[in-house]
């Protein structure tokens, strides 16, 4: 495979604090690399490195003569006179790119619903980022750096354009190479065949692993636990130095003296610590039986109907996840139910002992907060909070969420976003909330504190409501999910994610309109009750019509089948996931057991297929 691009013992240093140290790298045709490391760690810095658009202090980087490179930067930064034709295409003539039919795909994919003369100062934040991938897509780079490129796309986005990168570089025989800095972990997953790790600690190391997300975190587990066995010989041994040297005349012997230089040596070999971030679960105020109730819900705003006559009904202990098309009313539902906003018909029941607390997409909202420190925020929520039994200050509760001491007395305004959210989540959870409304929860936020975040949802007593394109925590965190497809109603998706998807790419086969409302306008799989409430204005699964009563018997018999199945091969996946961990030294097995697991999951995937198309003749 030819060589694109290495980065040779490149070195940056930003104040005191050193980014990155004799970081060597190299991308070779075929690669598909994802960056992942802790916020403020250099990941974007390295990118910009290696686009030449950022100097380090030391070190080169050198890309092969005649190889072209593009990169896709955080901002958006389009000419406000510039229309969507002017940006992706510029100066080329229609022709040529209007013949090429992967450039049709990017169309399709990221342009269907804006039209060619929208001026770019007009466009929202979604579709800026969808205009400036596009164009840099149509332009086909060997070497293409994406930072963040999933931000403000929608599920469906972030699928098409996982598939896109995955056959352009991933094809056999495919030239080029990508690297993308991303928290998504599903798309680290579908997309990266390597991974670089910015440590972000005093070392200024990049550390590389082979394979996707998965086999990054499997590599990394590994590593920890050799390294928790060097620390515990190590700490063996020192006790023992020390022992002796208790017992022993240090000033006597020459004996003693390399005694005291084995402790010294021990004591000196302690590896730095790395930087940990714990969330612990608070108190949850008790919920009672009556909860939120939305009844007859109707809400519209200038051009369209966000919903229409909705009825949907949410229980103790609920989790559901939302998903939807861009504009469909995801942010203005959680308002409904956070209370910020009144519907325009029916009403909204609220429960007499919930308490609502929301995490929205903008940290500007901590603005007003700039001059406190992070540890001055939380105490104007709550100064001391009992957590297992132990009663925690505000400076104690910053540094679980992982500030450092300096950063935890840092002013608000000079945190970076990351540190913004992080600090957002932790005054939401230091009011003991018992129904939590998240809206896009891993927005700037690094793969750890995602984890950190999703453990301490895992133990969530209350109802959790979370919207998001990550289909990695949905899957994660939410029971179920359901879906705002644009036309008016809250749709059930007893095969999460992947039925959304499905139901998307029907109703643009069927030649749905750009708002997203699927042929037929509420009908198809999923369609129905909610929440153990209606979805008023939404079609019947089916016409009942079609099917003789033996057909409908025989689709029942199938879905119970299909569903047993299903039960069967989700025990067998986890047994298969914890036979991993066990064995995760022994790489042979890891990767014959890592082929059973993804036969598992074919199977299954064809299972919920089968299991849509039975359900939708059984009614």
């Amino acid at each position: 495979m030819a060589h694109l691009l290495g980065a040779d013992g490149i070195a940056l240093t930003i104040g005191t604090r050193t980014l990155l140290a004799d970081v060597s790298l190299g991308l070779d045709d075929g690669d598909r690399v994802g960056v992942v490391g802790p916020n403020g760690a250099g990941k974007s810095t390295l990118l910009r490195i290696l686009a030449g658009t950022s100097l380090p202090d030391g070190g080169r980087v050198t890309k092969v003569g005649g190889s072209t490179l593009g990169m896709l930067d955080q901002r958006d930064e389009l000419a406000a006179d510039a229309t969507v034709l002017d940006i992706v295409h510029g100066d080329a003539e229609t022709h040529v790119w209007a013949s090429d039919a992967r450039i049709r795909e990017v169309h399709d994919g990221l342009l269907a619903d804006l039209a060619w003369d929208a001026p770019a100062e007009k466009l929202s934040g979604g579709q800026r980022r969808r205009v400036a991938l596009a164009a840099l897509l149509a332009r086909d780079p060997d070497v293409l750096l994406l930072d963040e490129p999933t931000n403000h796309l929608d599920v469906e986005g972030v699928a098409w354009l996982a598939a896109h990168l995955r056959e352009r570089y991933g094809r056999p025989g495919a030239t080029g190479a990508l690297v993308v800095v991303t928290h998504d972990r599903w798309f680290l997953d579908e997309v990266c065949t390597r991974m670089w790790e910015v440590r972000g600690d005093d070392t200024g190391a990049v550390d590389g692993y082979e394979g996707g997300y998965a086999a990054y975190i499997l590599a990394r587990a590994e590593r920890a636990r050799q390294a928790a066995t060097a620390a515990e010989k190590r700490d063996n041994l020192l006790r023992k130095e020390l022992a002796w040297l208790r017992r022993g005349a240090p000033a006597r012997t020459s004996k003693p003296k390399f005694r005291l230089d084995a402790a010294s040596a021990l004591i000196d070999d302690e590896p730095p610590p790395r930087d940990s971030m714990e969330l612990t679960r608070m108190a949850t105020r008790r919920l009672g039986k009556d909860v939120l109730d939305l009844e007859s819900v109707s809400v519209t705003v200038p051009g369209k109907v966000l919903f229409d006559d909705v009825t949907w009904r949410l229980g103790p202990g609920d989790r559901y996840g939302v998903v939807g098309v861009n504009g469909a009313g995801k942010t203005t539902l959680l308002a409904l139910l956070a209370g910020r906003r009144a519907p325009d018909s029916g009403r909204v029941k609220r429960g007499k002992t919930i308490h609502v607390r929301e995490l929205t997409q903008d940290v500007a909202e901590l603005d007003e907060l700039g001059g406190l420190t992070a540890v001055e925020v939380i105490e104007q929520e709550k100064g001391r909070v009992v957590v297992d039994g132990k009663e925690l200050t505000a400076a104690q509760l910053t540094e679980k969420l992982g500030f450092t001491r300096e950063r935890a007395y840092t002013p608000v305004r000079d945190l970076s976003g990351g540190e913004r959210r992080r600090l957002q989540l932790l005054r939401l959870l230091v009011a003991e909330p018992n129904v939590l409304l998240l809206d896009e929860p891993t927005n700037d936020l690094d793969t750890d504190t995602l984890a950190a975040v999703e453990d301490l949802l895992d133990g969530w007593l209350g109802t959790l409501i979370v919207v998001s394109h990550d289909r990695y925590l949905l899957e994660r965190v939410a029971d179920r999910q359901v879906a705002l497809l644009g036309d008016g109603t809250i749709r059930d998706l007893p095969g999460g994610v992947e039925e959304y998807l499905r139901l998307r790419a029907t109703a643009k086969a069927a030649g749905a309109s750009a708002s997203g409302t699927p042929a037929g306008s509420g009908g198809g799989p999923g369609a129905g009750s909610v929440g153990g409430g209606t979805t008023s204005g939404a079609a019947p699964a089916g016409d009942g019509d079609e099917f003789s009563q033996r057909d409908i018997r025989a689709a029942r018999k199938e879905v119970s089948r299909i569903e047993r199945r299903l039960a069967k091969i989700a025990q067998k996946e986890a047994e298969l996931h914890e036979t991993i961990a066990q064995q995760a030294t022994d790489y042979q097995a890891v990767a014959r057991l890592d082929a059973d697991l993804r036969d598992l999951v074919s199977e299954r995937d064809e299972l919920e297929a089968a299991w849509l198309e039975a359900a939708e003749v059984a009614g």
